[in-house]
This record gives C-alpha cells, structure tokens and sequence, in this order.
C-alpha cells in the first residue's frame, strides 16, 4: 500500500499481513508512523483517494474490494465497528451525543428514532459515562476528552459488530475507566464471539488484554506471535526496544525525595468551581489545595473529569475560580490587576495533550517557537529560537519546518520549545506523553527530566497514565470529583496508597496475563 505524493509513490505498507479470528484480540502495535493506521483504514475504506491498495483483504470468508464504496459502507458500522483515535475531529460537534449515538442504529435500519434514543443512552451508560441521560443531550465540546472518546466506543458498539477495529480507543483514558470500557469489549467477545483488532502504542494494555501481537516497523510486519511469547522471548531486535522502552513494562526506580522549600513557587487554598449542567450543578473543583516548589513535580492524577484540568486553569487564571486563593511566588493571582497577570504570566506556561492540535499548521516552526517572544516585544528572536531548538534537541534544520512535516514526537519538542521562550518558572503540563507511543513518551519524558535539572523548572504534571506519573514526579495528589483524596511522595502513594480510590486507580493499571505487576 502506498501514498502518491509530488508524483511519486511512497510506501506505507509493505506486504504487512495479518489474521484476526473471530474472537480473538489481536493487539497491532509499533511507533508512530509504522503503518498502524493506514492497515486498519484500508479494510474500511477510510484511505484518502492519493491512496493505493495492493494485496486482498478478506473479511468472513469475502473479498473487501476498498474502492468500491457502497460495499464497504454495507459493512462499515454494521459488521465492522471502528473506534477512531481522536475523539475531538470525530465528533460532530453541531450534533447533541446522544443523537449521534443513536444515528448509527438509524443510518442501518436497526431502530426506529425513538427506540435509538433509548439505546443510546443504554449504549452510554455501557461505556462509563456518568449521568448517561443528561449527556445525551450535550453537545461535543461540553464533554471531557475522556467523555468524548467513551462516546466513540459507545458508537461503535451501537450495532453490535462482528468485529471492532480500535484505533488507540484508550489513550483519552484513566485507567479505571479504560479497564471499565475494555471489560465491556470482553464481554461482547464472551458473548458474541467479537474480533478485535486494537491499535495501540500502549504495550502494558496490549500485554493485558491481547491474545496475538503483531508488531509493525516501517510499514512491515516484524514479529508476530502470542502476547505471552514475544513479551518473554521478542525475536526481532525492534521489539526489544519496544519493550525496553514501556514506561510499564520497563519501570524506573522512584525519584528520590527532596528537601521542601519554605516559600512554594505555586500555592492554591480552597479553590471552589461549579459548572451548571442542565437544571442543577457539578462541583468540579471542590476545596482543593496544594503546594509546589521550584524544581518540583507534583502529578495531579485521576479519572476524567475529576477536575484535573479544571484545578490547572484556575492555577494559571485561565478559569476564574468561585472562591479560594492562588498564590504565585508570593503574588495573589486571583486578585491581581490585568496588567500585573500579563506581566506574571510569562513565567508560567503550558504545555497541552495533543501535538497534532496545539501548533498552527499554517505556521513554519521558528514562528510558532518566537510567538510568546513577539507577543512581549522581546528582540533577537532568531537566536533565542536556535537557542531552544538545540534546548529541546531539534537540529537547527527544523525551524523551516511545518508541523506538518514533523513526528508526533518532534511536534511535542516544539510545543515545549515554545513554551520555555519567556524563561518560566513554572510549566503546566496536561497529559503532555499521552498522544505518543512508548518510545517517544519515553524519550520526552527524558527530555522533561533534564530541562527541570538544568532550569530548576516547577512542573505541574496532569495525566492518567500512572506508570508515566512514576517516572517524573516527586509528589502525587489523587483527585476525585474535585477533590484531592491523598496526596504525598510518589513511593508512598505507589506503595502504601491510604484512600480507597487510590488503591483503585493502582489496580486498574494494566497487567500482563502473567499478572506481573507493573507498578513495582
């Protein structure tokens, strides 16, 4: 399979074959840019028309012909159910989620409006999603990523498919609510004899929940095998780097712990925020306080929607919080004049989840770097720009670049360039690993890492992912419908977690069939 560009034609795949059989996990694996993708938007005939298809693909004993489209579109949805990666591109956002939901069951003939109506909001209570019925009638950008990726799920299950086509269905994900919306996948292959074939850089899930691994490199099948075998004893030279580099499968030692400053770079006291939803109110944030020291990282971690994001935004006076104080190296930022905020506001920054959305595409990246520099009249800009390309380790070559050219990976080096420009004290960093695959989260976080030492850098880490969380952060804070259930040093929380919920949200990490621990 290959790609026409600038007339020429550029491999994508090259004679990757691979087999699901009905109910079977099968886990596809490999780095951005492998070819993960592009194999399973060829079965569905989701390939762009620069596209070409070579070799045949089988489904239930007939030959998927992906050109012809009303063929494919017989299967798609009804047989084939896919759960696309970005929730944020796949909704229809001028839509209310539950008729979305229920529009694959009316698209197909499997309900009339009204019974689909009532299904969908069965469909997403299946999935997870907390007050299924009041959700049904929000709108897209009402929802949580989280939220929004469940109601993809919910869409693909709608019409109970033979098999599922997963495409990264868990990265927008804590990991209760993934075990929670993966045990119901479970279920329908117990139940119905369902195929999966689940797209993942998650090794730790692949490891947990897959029966067969098929690892791709370049476009080619390199390994494949049962789960148990290539995690034991990988063959190929890839995959062992693979494997070395799971922040789960291959977890790091805890960061020791240090000496607290008595003056806090970040302090916040009793923060209060409501959202008003329907005809009452959700207290997303409610009394949380903590504190974070220059050259510190706390992780604020929990499921989506406990009022991580919501608690960060107050921080930056992003969000104007109800009630409470925020206290940034001694200023009071929720009582600050405009003009004195703009002038604190260079030193702290953020750095956001998706690479793919956070930089202007129209932009070369020497301009997105100088942004945040032009927007405070800071001169020499040219040098200041090679100065943070060779910081965040891109050659100089890369500030002609748009991000379009650039890896998920090297978008993400970018979004940090941008973001050290002013010199800040202090970074936001919101699931700032969880669109990439094991081996660039890995080396970002290296990244991460070396940018605190050199630069004393406060980071306040959001993210789900706790095998992540493990490797970067000095202290934890446990949050749960806006509150902050236990928060202390990382091996404490790791190891004699004292909240219920936090015991929880350790359980929920995947494990390998094995049931090898992969938080110790």
């Amino acid at each position: 399979m290959s790609y026409r560009v600038d007339n020429r034609d550029v491999p994508a795949l090259r004679g990757a074959s691979i087999t699901v059989r009905a109910g079977e996990v099968v886990a596809l694996v490999g780095e951005s840019g492998s070819g993960k993708s592009t194999l399973a938007h060829s079965v569905i005939g989701l390939l762009d028309d620069h596209a070409t298809v070579d070799g045949r693909i089988e489904f239930d004993g007939a030959t998927i012909d992906p050109s012809n489209e009303c063929a494919v579109r017989k299967l798609r949805g009804v047989r084939i159910g896919f759960v696309p990666q970005d929730p944020g591109l796949s909704l229809n956002p001028a839509l209310r989620i539950g008729a979305q939901v229920a529009e694959a069951l009316v698209v197909h003939k499997l309900a009339d409006r009204r019974t689909a109506a009532v299904q969908a909001v069965e469909l997403l209570t299946e999935v997870g999603l907390d007050q299924p019925e009041s959700r049904a009638r929000q709108y897209p950008h009402e929802l949580s990523g989280g939220q929004r990726q469940r109601v993809l799920i919910a869409i693909a299950l709608a019409c109970s498919p033979d098999l599922i086509i997963a495409d990264e269905p868990t990265s927008a994900l804590d990991a209760t609510v993934a075990r929670q919306v993966l045990d119901r996948l479970a279920e329908r292959i117990a139940a119905r004899g369902t195929a999966v074939l689940l797209i993942t850089h998650d090794l730790a899930l692949a490891a947990e929940r897959a029966d067969r691994l098929v690892v791709l490199s370049h476009g080619e099948v390199v390994e494949s095998g049962p789960t148990a075998r290539v995690l034991a004893q990988p063959a190929h030279p890839y995959t062992r780097r693979l494997l070395a580099s799971s922040p789960a499968l291959a977890p790091t030692n805890f960061r020791p712990e240090r000496a607290r400053a008595n003056t806090p770079l970040l302090s916040v006291r009793q923060l209060h925020k409501q959202f008003h939803l329907g005809s009452g109110s959700i207290a997303a944030v409610d009394g949380v306080e903590f504190s974070l020291d220059r050259g510190e990282t706390l992780a604020l971690v929990g499921e989506s929607g406990s009022g991580k994001s919501t608690t960060a935004r107050i921080a930056l006076r992003l969000t104007t919080a109800d009630s409470g104080t925020v206290t940034f190296d001694g200023h009071d930022l929720t009582s600050i004049r405009r003009k004195r905020l703009r002038e604190l506001r260079r030193r702290f920054q953020v750095v956001y989840q998706n690479p793919y959305s956070s930089l202007d595409p129209r932009w070369r990246v020497s301009e997105i770097i100088a942004e945040p520099l032009r927007a405070y009249g800071i001169g020499d800009r040219k040098a200041r720009v090679a100065e943070l390309l060779d910081q965040v380790a891109l050659g100089a070559e890369f500030a002609n670049r748009r991000p379009a050219e650039l890896s998920g990976g090297q978008r993400q080096r970018v979004a940090i360039a941008r973001a050290l420009a002013l010199h800040p004290d202090l970074l936001v960093l919101d699931e700032p690993v969880s669109a990439l695959d094991a081996s660039v989260q890995a080396q970002i976080i290296e990244l991460l890492n070396d940018l605190q030492t050199e630069l004393d850098l406060g980071y306040l880490f959001i993210s789900h992912d706790l095998a992540v969380v493990r490797q970067i952060s000095d202290r934890v804070a446990v949050m749960r419908h806006g509150r902050i259930v236990e928060i202390g040093p990382t091996a404490r929380i790791f190891t004699d977690p004292q909240d219920p919920y936090t015991r929880e949200l350790l359980a929920a990490i995947p494990a390998p069939a094995d049931g090898k621990d992969l938080t110790r």
